[in-house]
């Protein structure tokens, strides 16, 4: 799906059944998207490939979900099958209680999607423009969003370039349009593939704002996708993790590497520990040994106090001098490896 859908007329006019995007000023605590039973297959016989493997999640409203996995884990079925273009061979989606593939033009009036980044939008056109434009697919006239839209542009730094032709900017200022354009109208939900390529360390920073944001004071809802998992532990406050199909993990951001966490030490010593050493240190205390300049840091799992005391004894008799010695907490992308790495044979389950 493009990333703003143009919506039927029927879509736009009001139903019978309430429509949530006029309370998203109030946190509500509601299933604003539901995943029941997610099948899909492509092919047959023995070239048949289960992409998706009965997978079912709830996502209440205000929340910023990071969905992560392998390459092949069905992470793109899942989403496309979410935003109605995949038909899944089994299960049901909603979106604000709307059924995706029962309702489907009302199902999009309450979604915008970044799924290619800067390939969403219209070179040609200028900054506003494409905002107007994207506005105007959701039927909401440009007098009517002007003041939302500079609010917006101003937001992502964009207010000095809203008249410039957007193949004149940069990659990352590209991707903050396609963003901008994504957000151009009121939505409850958005899907971001890969919000921060292109983007420098600062803008990726000022991205995390803007989301966080979205979610804390507009309850807008983001599903999160990207291969950069710092955006992901700095923003979402859940992870689901897939992995052939099926959902291996599912858990509040903080407690998944909670789980994972251990007492791991990062030491700096003077200098190279002799390879003798180096292998004796590698066999008793499973450590890594890594030069840095003129010192060594030596990192060790899993360590309890007899083993950083035993190490640092060995430092010692070979005559090292510990430059400094500092406790190490897991980050995302290492509870990432290992949770796939449990569900492989031979790993823990």
């Amino acid at each position: 799906m493009h990333q703003q859908t143009a919506q039927s007329k029927q879509a736009q006019q009001d139903d019978t059944q309430p429509d949530t995007a006029s309370q998203a000023s109030e946190p509500t605590g509601e299933t604003v998207i539901s995943v029941d039973g997610l099948q899909k297959q492509y092919g047959t016989g023995e070239d048949a490939v289960r992409a998706v493997d009965d997978i079912s999640f709830e996502i209440p409203r205000g929340t910023i979900v990071g969905l992560l996995g392998p390459n092949g884990a069905g992470k793109t079925s899942t989403i496309k099958s979410m935003l109605g273009l995949v038909v899944p061979d089994a299960g049901t989606v909603s979106i604000c209680g709307v059924d995706v593939d029962g309702d489907s033009a009302r199902a999009h009036s309450h979604v915008g999607a970044m799924l290619e980044g800067d390939r969403n939008v219209y070179w040609r056109l200028t900054v506003r423009e494409n905002l107007e434009y994207f506005a105007g697919l959701g039927g909401e006239r440009a007098s009517d969003v002007r003041e939302r839209h500079d609010e917006l542009l101003e937001r992502l730094g964009l207010l000095d370039w809203a008249d410039t032709p957007v193949n004149e900017l940069s990659k990352g200022m590209k991707q903050k349009v396609s963003l901008a354009s994504t957000l151009a109208r009121d939505v409850d939900v958005i899907f971001l593939d890969e919000p921060t390529l292109g983007l420098d360390v600062e803008a990726s920073q000022e991205l995390h704002a803007e989301l966080r944001r979205l979610a804390e004071q507009d309850d807008v809802t983001i599903v999160l996708t990207s291969h950069n998992l710092d955006i992901i532990e700095a923003v979402s406050d859940r992870v689901i993790i897939l992995n052939d199909g099926s959902v291996i993990a599912d858990d509040d951001t903080a407690a998944l590497v909670d789980l994972f966490e251990t007492q791991s030490y990062r030491f700096v010593v003077e200098g190279r520990p002799a390879a003798d050493l180096q292998s004796r240190l590698t066999t008793a205390f499973d450590v890594t040994c890594q030069p840095d300049g003129d010192q060594t840091v030596i990192e060790c799992v899993d360590a309890d106090s007899e083993t950083v005391y035993a190490l640092m004894e060995q430092f010692s008799d070979a005559g090292l001098e510990l430059a400094d010695v500092e406790s190490v907490e897991p980050d995302l992308e290492e509870v990432f490896l290992r949770v796939i790495d449990d569900q492989r044979p031979g790993g823990e389950q």
